[in-house]
């Protein structure tokens, strides 16, 4: 067999002020027919398992573009268009192949094209035609599209938020497309709309639960694979929500029938798994009055994994109005701000703004009085499932009793050597806070005494029910109690 494989992706939030264009998708780990042989990073993990399987099984590989950029705002069209056809030109070249393998987002939108993975997985078809097996993976965070349904074979998304299992799902989708083409199984794929937009955290009740129990229905009485796609809040576009997908072996029947009844269940469980938030004060309130430490708080709206600017300054403001101390939090996106601190140097003591710098969703920038600790170029962070994470040039400034790492190249906090990593230490701190909505958690919840959530400003807020959108018109819930009284 003839495999053909590629990564193109990023996470649209439509509400963002910051535009994706070329440099979003080419300035960091974007690759050219080698993203398979390239070291690990979170969007060739998948392409390096598809060719570590294919090569053990005997195939041929074909191996296109790699690219993921940071979610931000829209693609550029002639950016979105510019990449797909790189993909679609390496696929005619490599006719015929027997399998394609994509690596995509599922929530990208770009000038002009609301669903980017629909339409290039529809264009693979036509090229491929009808009997060639398409796979599709997907971030659980996606808009699951009927023109992906129709187009793909199957689509598997992660299960796990954090996103701990994109090898784990990427192996799952290659044994599926092979088996289907090899004849071996017939995929038949259903979805079910919940009705719902929200945010599911995987690592606690009762989702942990229903991430088991969708494992333990794989692999028997004719399920190849079922899937929970939660959604991403943050695009506005007509199929935002949560959606789940069965794939069974040629019974469409069961495929609906099974994926209506998982997505019943996750709707008698909406109230158990909707995300609780704490305001700024009452999260540094129980911090203060929790015994030892660290107290973890993730500042979930200025996500720049969600398309913020990570450069919110409402909990550093308050924490430095109430006094608080023993506390290191980042990372601020504020080149400008690092460009001063590596220009002044280790040891330097100057008055210095940080952050604010976006617009209305970064809230007002702050003035302090900094002490440079440390700076170190290049510096990245454990991201997923083994990967790295650029931060560029960063720095460790003091101010207040306050710890604060700024770094130039805009990323959420994945992993405890984004402090770390610059001498930083975090275990001897009262309170941690970090820019990240849950894919901070692997990394640091073995080191927190508690975690805590907190909805401040910033362009990712956790207020699904004024989402201010345009494009969906069916009813969801929270914004309706009961989105299924009607059948519009």
């Amino acid at each position: 067999m003839k495999i053909f494989f590629a990564t193109l992706a990023t996470e649209t939030n439509t509400f963002s002020p910051i535009p994706t264009g070329t440099a979003g998708f080419k300035s960091v780990d974007y690759f050219r027919r080698d993203g398979s042989l390239s070291p690990g990073n979170h969007g060739n993990i998948a392409l390096k398992e598809w060719r570590r399987l294919a090569e053990a099984d005997g195939h041929s590989v074909v191996d296109s573009i790699c690219t993921f950029a940071q979610p931000a705002g829209t693609t550029l069209r002639n950016v979105y268009e510019g990449l797909r056809d790189d993909i679609l030109d390496d696929l005619k070249a490599a006719m015929p192949v027997d399998v394609v393998l994509m690596k995509m987002h599922g929530a990208m939108v770009a000038d002009s094209y609301d669903d980017c993975e629909g339409d290039t997985i529809a264009r693979i078809r036509a090229i491929v035609g009808p009997d060639v097996a398409i796979g599709l993976e997907l971030d659980l965070h996606c808009h699951l599209t009927e023109l992906m349904r129709t187009s793909a074979t199957a689509i598997i998304t992660y299960k796990e938020y954090p996103h701990i299992d994109v090898a784990d799902r990427a192996r799952e989708l290659y044994a599926l497309c092979v088996a289907a083409q090899q004849g071996k199984v017939k995929p038949a794929m259903a979805y079910y709309d919940c009705r719902m937009i929200s945010m599911w955290r995987t690592t606690v009740e009762p989702m942990k639960s229903i991430v088991a129990q969708m494992k333990a229905m794989e692999g028997k009485n004719g399920v190849l694979s079922v899937s929970f796609g939660h959604g991403f809040p943050w695009g506005d576009v007509a199929e935002v929500g949560a959606k789940t997908v069965v794939i069974t072996d040629g019974d469409m029947a069961k495929a609906e029938r099974l994926a209506a009844e998982l997505g019943q269940q996750l709707w008698r469980l909406r109230e158990e798994c909707f995300p609780r938030h704490d305001s700024i004060d009452n999260a540094i309130d129980a911090a203060l009055a929790a015994h030892g430490g660290p107290i973890v708080i993730a500042d979930v709206a200025d996500n720049a994994g969600g398309g913020a600017p990570s450069d919110n300054t409402e909990i550093l403001r308050r924490l430095v109005a109430r006094g608080i101390t023993n506390v290191a939090t980042g990372c601020y996106w504020d080149p400008v701000a690092v460009q001063f601190c590596i220009e002044a140097g280790v040891g330097a003591s100057f008055d210095l703004r940080i952050g604010g710098k976006c617009g209305k969703a970064s809230s007002d920038p702050i003035d302090l009085k900094i002490t440079v600790r440390a700076i170190k170029l290049n510096l990245s962070q454990g991201g997923l499932a083994g990967g790295r994470a650029p931060l560029g040039d960063s720095v460790w400034v003091s101010a207040d009793g306050i710890d604060i790492i700024l770094n130039s190249t805009r990323s959420q906090v994945f992993n405890q050597d984004a402090f770390t990593g610059l001498g930083c230490t975090l275990a001897d701190k009262k309170i941690v806070v970090v820019k990240s909505t849950q894919h901070f958690y692997a990394g640091f919840a073995p080191l927190a005494a508690e975690v805590r959530y907190v909805a401040a400003g910033g362009a990712i807020g956790p207020d699904f029910a004024n989402i201010p959108y345009t494009k969906r018109t069916r009813p969801f819930w929270p914004r309706v109690e009961d989105p299924f009284a009607t059948n519009s």
